[in-house]
């Protein structure tokens, strides 16, 4: 294990010292100490609903996968992660087709590579998860051939893998939600704040956000702690690119088409905390809750992401 001497050092000099956890200053920094085939297990949920009018719930859906992720290589400065992902089940869904939708990821393996503290870097074997898709893709066009405008759904899914950008900023929000803190030390109850780049789903330039993110609580006895990660993106901004999208979607499908002045303000907002453990940067618990309003329609997609 990286640095363990150290680690063993330090902890027999400074006693109010536990793994990352300093609670002289009530400090934590977020860090994966982790050794080469170490395997962690997790279930993986997500929720999607939206909410119209602030009460009818509509196009509910539910469903959970596991996911293997294992440390395949480590050096100095870097580790190398592969992420398997397996048992996809369904819950609930208005989509008749989603079952089939989401089988296309079973046993999709994808590689990530991060720095020496766990913060993620890129998406090492991208190639192949884009053909792995492709290819599931092609089957399910010739299974629901029949089913008015649902090439341009298969389009969309075959977009978030057609490039390693794509896959780093879209593709694998579970992946960048995990390894979201890492790498930063906080210090309990003072925020950081910042301006970032939030990805565009709808394609296009990244949007403007603004970050504000708070080491919550520091459990000492349980050797963890809960962090916790709000965004906001430029309304402006996404408003744009989501009129774009539909004006867009409208000339495939036909329609009226809508001026952007009548189009509705949209806001989009994310809400992340995650439960990390003090010693070796392992995710216990994570939860992101994605907010995307417009009009009278609330989009809310929730992931939890838990230990097995």
């Amino acid at each position: 294990m990286k640095k363990i001497f150290l680690l063993f050092l330090f902890g027999a000099l400074i006693p109010s010292v536990v793994g990352q956890i300093n609670s002289e200053d009530s400090t934590a920094q977020i860090i994966g100490y982790w050794d080469k085939n170490e395997k962690q297990t997790y279930t993986i949920t997500e929720n999607s609903y939206q909410i119209t009018n602030a009460t009818d719930t509509t196009k509910r859906q539910l469903y959970s996968y596991n996911v293997d992720v294992e440390v395949i290589d480590s050096s100095a400065n870097s580790y190398t992660l592969k992420w398997l992902y397996k048992n996809f089940n369904i819950k609930e869904t208005w989509n008749p087709a989603m079952e089939k939708l989401i089988s296309i990821s079973n046993n999709l393996p994808v590689i990530i590579k991060t720095d020496e503290y766990g913060t993620f870097q890129e998406v090492v074997n991208w190639e192949e998860g884009r053909d792995f898709i492709k290819k599931g893709v092609d089957l399910l066009r010739n299974d629901y051939k029949a089913i008015p405008n649902f090439n341009i759904f298969l389009d969309q899914l075959v977009s978030l893998f057609s490039t390693k950008e794509a896959i780093e900023n879209s593709a694998i929000e579970e992946v960048q939600q995990f390894y979201a803190f890492h790498g930063v030390k906080y210090k309990l109850g003072e925020e950081i704040n910042a301006k970032i780049k939030l990805p565009n789903n709808y394609g296009g330039e990244p949007f403007d956000a603004d970050l504000t993110a708070e080491l919550d609580q520091i459990n000492e006895e349980d050797d963890n702690v809960i962090i916790r990660l709000w965004q906001t993106a430029n309304s402006k901004q996404v408003t744009d690119a989501a009129y774009e999208f539909v004006k867009s979607m409208q000339k495939t499908l036909g329609g009226t088409q809508i001026n952007r002045e009548e189009f509705p303000l949209s806001n989009n907002e994310v809400r992340t905390a995650s439960s990390i453990d003090g010693s070796s940067g392992w995710v216990i618990y994570s939860i992101q809750t994605k907010e995307v309003s417009a009009n009278n329609i609330l989009q809310i997609n929730e992931r939890t992401i838990e230990l097995q």
